[in-house]
């Protein structure tokens, strides 16, 4: 080989060394792409009503219809909202937040597959489609808590800084753990499609876990202090807290001073329930990450 050819040009020996696509993922390099993840967003929201004559409209209809069958079961019928005030506010409280993490676990656990298309072709963060989904569902949300807003206005209810805390908190908790479980479920279910189908029955379990169609004095009167053990369910927290934020301003104050009406410390309990969610959504991405690489020769 003559001297001439061993020769480097100054420029490519300045070059770094390559890296494979895959290299630059995590759910920090999911935020770095924000204008790529807003057209993912875009495009599952315009997918979702693509062809339909009411299009958002739906994403009022779909909680509204769910609160009115279980009102009229639970409090009509069954009459099981006696002595709770203002049930229909501490029920649809409750759905939001339920529909919320559903929707984003449910959804999450599919999007990988649902996307395979984007997810072989194209060198992007795959941890984008669980935050999508999430964001997607997020957004659907929006219009729920105005009309919660609306009907607990009209039933008494103000604004205080500690409900607002609490409101986004709760949002934070049910964000933060639904990604956690849609990483890892929606890796997962490319290689088994049992995992959709368990995340489906899971769910259906979700709106009995928590204090959606009884209040938490009724497990406080149940268990007594072993209440302390249902707060260890991170949504079950969710749920309280977006109760706190909404229902119990709609309260008189000899209502609110009822004992066991909310958990003692609830801020705190959501705060840990936080961390503990953050502490899911790092070993869920460390599962990501260990099966991403087999994911485009599964798909």
């Amino acid at each position: 080989m003559t001297e001439a050819a061993e020769k480097v040009p100054a420029d490519e020996a300045e070059l770094p060394p390559l890296r494979p696509p895959s290299a630059d993922n995590g759910l920090f390099a999911v935020f770095h792409r924000r204008y790529l993840l807003k057209l993912l967003v875009q495009r599952e929201i315009s997918a979702r009503y693509q062809g339909s004559f009411l299009g958002l409209l739906w994403s009022y209809i779909n909680p509204l219809s769910q609160f009115f069958i279980y009102w009229f079961v639970i409090g009509v019928i069954l009459g099981q909202h006696r002595g709770v005030p203002n049930f229909p506010i501490h029920l649809f409280a409750a759905l939001i937040i339920v529909h919320f993490f559903n929707e984003t676990f449910g959804a999450g656990t599919r999007s990988i597959v649902r996307n395979r298309a984007l997810v072989v072709k194209m060198a992007m963060p795959r941890e984008m489609f669980p935050v999508a989904t999430m964001l997607v569902s997020l957004y659907h949300v929006v219009p729920q808590i105005v009309i919660l807003g609306i009907a607990a206005a009209l039933s008494g209810w103000t604004p205080d800084a500690e409900g607002l805390a609490a409101l986004v908190l709760a949002l934070a908790i049910i964000g933060t753990l639904g990604i956690a479980g849609a990483l890892m479920f929606s890796a997962a279910n490319v290689f088994f499609s049992d995992f959709g189908n368990a995340v489906s029955i899971f769910n259906n379990f979700v709106r009995f876990g928590v204090t959606m169609m009884y209040p938490y004095s009724m497990v406080h009167e149940k268990f007594g202090s072993g209440a302390q053990y249902f707060l260890l369910n991170p949504i079950a927290d969710a749920v309280l807290l977006f109760q706190r934020a909404f229902w119990t301003g709609t309260l008189t104050p000899q209502q609110q001073a009822k004992d066991g009406l909310m958990p003692d410390n609830l801020m705190l309990v959501g705060v840990l329930a936080l961390l503990a969610s953050l502490v899911l959504l790092a070993i869920a991405q460390l599962v990501f990450s260990r099966l991403e690489n087999k994911i485009p020769e599964r798909l």
